[in-house]
């Protein structure tokens, strides 16, 4: 940690990691290597920055909204040859590298107040594609979001995000983070997670997405319900896709956290096929 001295900003949710294990850990989850172009979100004090330039990656883009760090880090890095710093708010600022090299792995500790429309501008949404392309993410998080990235069907942390997330990459847990690795110390425990983006995704697979957004919505919001009482109160016509569930091993009597992914795609799928949207009902073709 360098001695440059900054008061963190709560709206930029600004803590920073000093526990040096959990670095290492970052960095050894990513698998860099010479081919390696890497963005890093919110380099804050550089510790992680200078973990990464020190590594094999080929070049390391940055992004930062907060000024003055900006100053500190041209400072610090700005020697640095596989380097580069560009000023922006990472939901807005061009995700490419500066030197026009391709990025294929992000690598960041980011802020946990942006965590849900970064996620989705980095890994895309049932019903949109990313902006880029990722072979590799390894984010460190708030630790109740990532327990939802990889949690698995039946859990207690299993919800829409899990699903949404899990159709559209692999996700691993790397190592849980205490606040007491940050300065100052958030709230709240964290967790670092590797996610690997699918790079096959169906034709249709974006507009499929887009109907499986309005179940799930439906579904969640009352997720100690049967689906009978959520899905099945606006499916008009139930025998097609009371068949098609029970070919899937899915029951109307089951709750929506019980579902797997695949299962919860395959649904959306069937009743595209079966079914038209009138009136927000699913009505038999």
């Amino acid at each position: 940690m360098n001695d440059f001295r900054h008061i963190p900003r709560k709206r930029f949710g600004q803590h920073w990691l000093k526990d040096q294990g959990v670095l290492d850990q970052i960095v050894t989850a990513a698998e860099l290597n010479s081919k390696d172009c890497v963005l890093e979100v919110g380099p804050g004090k550089g510790a992680l920055t200078e973990r990464l330039i020190e590594s094999e990656a080929r070049f390391i883009q940055a992004i930062e909204l907060d000024r003055d760090l900006i100053v500190s880090l041209k400072k610090r890095f700005s020697h640095k040859n596989n380097f580069s710093l560009r000023e922006g708010d990472i939901l807005s600022a061009p995700l490419e590298a500066e030197n026009g090299f391709t990025i294929n792995k992000v690598v960041a500790n980011i802020p946990y107040n942006i965590t849900g429309p970064l996620l989705k501008r980095l890994i895309g949404e049932l019903r949109k594609a990313p902006e880029n392309s990722y072979e590799t993410l390894v984010l460190l998080m708030q630790k109740e979001v990532a327990q939802r990235l990889v949690a698995r069907p039946g859990t207690a942390n299993f919800s829409a995000l899990s699903v949404r997330i899990q159709l559209l990459a692999k996700c691993m847990e790397v190592c849980d983070v205490s606040s007491k690795c940050f300065h100052p110390s958030p709230k709240v425990d964290s967790k670092v997670v590797l996610i690997k983006p699918f790079v096959s995704i169906e034709p249709d697979f974006y507009e499929i997405g887009n109907l499986l957004e309005k179940l799930l919505k439906h579904a969640f919001a009352g997720r100690r319900k049967k689906l009978r009482n959520t899905i099945g109160s606006f499916v008009t016509s139930k025998d097609q896709i009371k068949e098609f569930l029970a070919y899937r091993g899915i029951s109307l009597d089951q709750r929506p956290q019980e579902i797997s992914p695949s299962n919860w795609f395959a649904f959306a799928k069937a009743l595209k096929e079966t079914c038209v949207i009138e009136n927000g009902s699913f009505q038999s073709k």
